[in-house]
């Protein structure tokens, strides 16, 4: 910030120096002035010429040229013009060629309060301070997401009504699965921008999995109002979709899903929903759009996993019974970082679990380093465990390459 007050001095400077300039030049000025006054001999030729217009029309009475009252009104029409000519020569008195120069100096220190006072108001030093933080950090050998956001905490307490800060703040905590900071961090930012769609959605998802993955009425409110500010925001839209889902009402996910990408602009997150539509057709039994998920280049860190029958459960459901693979983080503690489908009569079955697989962008496997796989066996087809699914699990597998050896996973227990 020193420097950006340097560089604003360095540009007042020649502003002052146009203030300063004329005082140089004033004490010539006001010498060639009275020089000019002195000498002046307008008002002398004035009066010669009206002597001489005077005496031709008193010549030109005396031959009879004219009468005495045409010789009357020319005199007084000279006499007017005399008079007229002479009120403009007058002249204030000359002041003092030191006269006014109090007003200089004040005048400059208003040019620069004016200055100071326009840049705080409409300036972006706030912005500056936010950009030097993040340039602070990254140039720090142990600079880290939890070191930024400590920086931003302080920046927030400093500039408690700037957006931009609360802006940088709000998807970090978020990231970060600091939940409600991130809700108090984006209520703010609406406190200060407005009610914007856009926003209402970001708060109504985050809410949404914090309250895992619930239609909370809280939740519900945020959704109806930002629909009717706008009917195709994508972010409630794609949170509609994965509440259908959860619900198994895979058609109303789609539908949500596919609305969702008409209006998102980032590529990233429409390939995510795709997946999701594709993971939701097969579970309606249709042919996914698209080229099947195991046909596509592997995407990100993932797991190679091996899926199997065990032994002694063969033959107890049909081999058009639907499987489920879903990888989970360690803890519990987000939503399923990925989830493929495939049919009992595929095992025993190698698959890649990755980025392509994730439910949301805000949950996927390269967030974790290690997770919890579980194989479940569904009678009914749908996500909810029901009694007779058969299942089995996998813990801390190792998420990263998957062009190693696969990790088995063995079905071998039946819910009860």
């Amino acid at each position: 910030m020193t420097l950006l007050w340097i560089a604003f001095a360095l540009l007042l400077l020649p502003a002052l120096w146009l203030l300063v300039a004329p005082l140089k030049r004033a004490r010539a000025l006001h010498d060639a002035q009275r020089d000019h006054e002195d000498n002046d001999r307008s008002a002398e030729q004035n009066v010669a010429i009206y002597q001489r217009r005077l005496a031709s029309l008193e010549a030109a009475l005396e031959r009879g040229d004219t009468d005495e009252a045409s010789y009357q009104e020319d005199r007084l029409a000279l006499e007017r013009g005399l008079l007229e000519d002479t009120e403009r020569l007058k002249r204030a008195p000359l002041k003092p060629s030191a006269a006014g120069r109090l007003a200089v100096p004040l005048v400059m220190l208003g040019v620069v309060v004016a200055s100071v006072l326009w840049y705080q108001r409409q300036g972006a030093e706030g912005d500056l301070a936010l950009l030097a933080v993040q340039s602070e950090v990254m140039a720090h050998p142990e600079g880290s997401a939890q070191m930024l956001v400590e920086r931003l905490e302080e920046q927030a307490a400093r500039q408690p009504d700037n957006p931009n800060v609360w802006g940088m703040l709000f998807p970090l905590y978020r990231d970060g699965g600091q939940g409600q900071q991130a809700i108090d961090a984006l209520e703010r930012l609406i406190e200060i921008e407005g009610r914007q769609p856009a926003l209402l959605a970001q708060l109504a998802q985050i809410e949404f999995f914090v309250a895992g993955r619930r239609l909370t009425d809280r939740v519900q409110s945020l959704v109806d109002e930002t629909l009717e500010k706008n009917s195709s925001e994508p972010t409630v839209l794609g949170l509609l979709g994965i509440e259908a889902f959860d619900r198994g009402a895979y058609q109303e996910a789609i539908d949500n899903w596919r609305r969702a990408i008409a209006g998102m602009n980032d590529p990233a997150t429409g390939e995510a929903l795709r997946q999701g539509i594709q993971i939701a057709q097969q579970r309606l039994g249709q042919v996914p759009e698209g080229a099947p998920l195991a046909d596509a280049e592997p995407q990100g860190p993932g797991i190679l996993a091996r899926v199997r029958l065990g032994d002694g459960l063969a033959g107890r459901l049909d081999d058009t019974t639907a499987v489920f693979v879903v990888a989970r983080d360690m803890a519990g503690e987000l939503p399923p970082l990925a989830v493929a489908r495939l049919t009992l009569g595929d095992l025993p079955a190698e698959l890649v679990l990755d980025r392509r697989h994730a439910m949301s962008p805000q949950a996927s496997l390269a967030q974790v380093d290690e997770a919890r796989l579980v194989v479940r066996v569904s009678s009914s087809g749908q996500a909810t465990p029901k009694a007779g699914d058969m299942f089995g699990e996998r813990t801390g597998v190792a998420v990263g390459e998957t062009d190693g050896e696969p990790v088995e996973v063995v079905i071998d227990r039946v819910v009860e």
